[in-house]
């Protein structure tokens, strides 16, 4: 189910490239998390649209709170695309939504064609728990080391993460990621920043740590299966430390 959220947040991506102003850095079309919803910044009349993973279901979401739903199971490309359309422009009558992604995604491109499908609902209620994860440890990694960062989900990659500045010599990604190619599990990562350049960590022969990645992407990473809740905290707070005490 992993694949058919990551296509199904691109509607939500898209219709943040159609109606909310364009930011350099792309955060125009990062996500929230809530209820177990994917959500959309608000557009310019307060509106939002969002991915609802309990009912597998778009929601339109008015600034007043009501919602429209259309429900993803059974239906194409074109269908959704349809709805959208017709939606916003009941709402959003000046700007027209268009489906256009300036990213490419790993996976067959998407056609008029290709239809959803609600195939396994255990792995999406399993998607759940893992969003509702990510989003606790990370908040309370920023807020036990007083750092400051709104929690997001980029629609590109799909992790959920946040970015912080600790000090003038030292900004922390820190997130839940897809399976890809560094790893092939969800897992957590951590990775040190000065200014634009990766902070590279020079261990000595006495000091090694198997979950450092160097070649390529530089960070900590540790598979989300390896981990509980706790010990994630755990995890992501020995290498923030280590970041901490290595970059001065």
């Amino acid at each position: 189910m992993i694949n058919t959220m990551h296509l199904a947040a691109q509607y939500l991506a898209t219709a943040a490239i159609s109606f909310i102003l364009k930011k350099n850095d792309d955060s125009h079309t990062n996500l929230g998390w809530r209820n177990h919803t994917l959500l959309t910044h608000p557009f310019p009349n307060g509106d939002a649209l969002g991915l609802n993973y309990e009912n597998f279901s778009l929601e339109w979401i008015t600034q007043n709170g009501n919602k429209e739903h259309f429900l993803l199971d059974g239906k194409t490309h074109q269908d959704i695309i349809s709805w959208i359309s017709k939606t916003s422009s009941v709402y959003i009558v000046e700007v027209p939504y268009n489906y256009n992604l300036h990213y490419d995604l790993p996976y067959e491109e998407i056609n008029t064609e290709t239809r959803f499908e609600l195939a396994n609902p255990e792995a999406l209620n399993a998607l759940i728990k893992q969003r509702d994860v990510a989003q606790r440890v990370i908040s309370q990694i920023l807020k036990s080391n007083a750092l400051h960062s709104s929690v997001r989900i980029w629609p590109h990659h799909f992790d959920t993460g946040a970015f912080t500045i600790v000090n003038d010599k030292l900004a922390i990604g820190i997130g839940l990621a897809i399976p890809d190619t560094l790893i092939d599990d969800f897992y957590f990562y951590i990775s040190g920043y000065n200014g634009h350049d990766a902070v590279a960590l020079d261990f000595n022969d006495n000091t090694p740590h198997e979950d450092y990645y160097s070649n390529g992407w530089k960070g900590f990473a540790k598979p989300l299966s390896e981990l509980n809740e706790e010990s994630a905290i755990a995890f992501c707070q020995m290498a923030i430390d280590t970041y901490i005490n290595s970059v001065k």
